[in-house]
């Protein structure tokens, strides 16, 4: 079993390295590769090392956790609502994330702010969905994919208004925002340690997380806990994205492709996909961004429509593809 699972997460490994070095060298002023290197060693010019280490790095990095994270998340609620078509946002934590955000906009905070409102939103979001769709007795995953999808319209009402009744000079920075771009995050680390954390989680459970996907009947009669596990997927899923888009804010379709892709490459099993899914994720982000910087340089784009302008026509084939 080792050889079958650690091949592909070497190319993948080697992909999101590649994409890295790309990442890093790309821009309004290109860097070779190899000086790119030497920048790590402790060599280069003061310009290099600055553009590498102090601005290139730490986006860099925050996409690839960004991507990693929405993949994994993606990949966790497809198992737990037993749907290959779920994504991280079905149950509206976006919305609610995309909320606290605007308010703190349009109180003219930022930086932390925003981002620890964007957080406290998405968190409410989970709140609301777990107890709406829990009411007095037990929840099923039905009734807990409609619960969210009820509470994003109505979180999704809530973001239209606001951006109504905004003043002219804040809706750019607030449309950025809900499009997506990896250049609002702080820094990687705490997505990265958690993206880790997660991982570390789920990869043990994954022959259990096998057996739900194929029913909760069938999970307990071979003598799983259904519920506790179905919590905890829950939670991690949400604490995922939640994070996620605090620090990029909405980034569409990551979360819905990846895993859906490489279910038809590599097979259903969790102890696979779930670690592929964090490297293949954040690869397709760090690449995403590295498009939207240079694309229509020197403007930028956000990378929310990049991955919207791939994430369709690239599912609408894996759809075609699976008949």
């Amino acid at each position: 079993m080792i050889r079958p699972i650690a091949l592909p997460l070497a190319l993948l490994a080697l992909a999101g390295v590649l994409a890295t070095v790309i990442s890093l060298g790309v821009g309004s002023v290109a860097i070779d590769p190899m000086d790119v290197l030497s920048v790590f060693l402790g060599e280069g010019t003061d310009l290099q090392r600055t553009l590498v280490l102090e601005l290139r790095l730490p986006r860099t990095l925050s996409g690839f956790a960004t991507g990693g994270l929405l993949a994994v998340a993606g990949a966790l609620m497809q198992v737990l609502l037993r749907n290959p078509l779920a994504d991280p946002y079905v149950l509206g934590l976006s919305g609610g994330a995309a909320v606290g955000a605007l308010l703190a906009m349009l109180a003219g905070l930022g930086g932390v702010v925003v981002s620890g409102s964007a957080f406290a939103g998405a968190m409410l979001a989970t709140l609301m969905v777990f107890g709406l769709a829990h009411g007095t007795g037990s929840w099923t995953p039905s009734r807990l994919l409609l619960t969210g999808v009820v509470v994003a319209a109505g979180w999704g009402a809530v973001i239209t208004l606001m951006l109504a009744i905004s003043p002219a000079r804040e809706l750019p920075g607030m449309l950025y925002w809900l499009m997506g771009d990896v250049s609002y995050a702080r820094t990687p680390w705490p997505g990265l340690g958690l993206l880790l954390v997660v991982c570390f989680i789920v990869v043990p459970l994954g022959r259990s997380l096998n057996v739900l996907a194929r029913g909760p009947m069938q999970a307990a009669a071979l003598g799983i806990s259904v519920r506790p596990l179905e919590w905890m997927i829950y939670v991690l899923a949400s604490l995922l994205t939640a994070t996620a888009v605090t620090m990029a804010g909405s980034i569409g379709f990551v979360g819905l492709v990846i895993p859906h892709m490489l279910r038809m490459v590599l097979g259903n099993d969790q102890r696979l996909i779930l670690p592929a899914c964090a490297l293949a994720g954040g690869t397709l982000l760090v690449l995403a961004d590295t498009l939207a910087r240079v694309v229509i340089a020197p403007e930028q784009l956000p990378v929310g429509v990049i991955t919207a302008l791939l994430g369709v026509p690239t599912f609408l084939y894996l759809l075609y593809r699976s008949r």
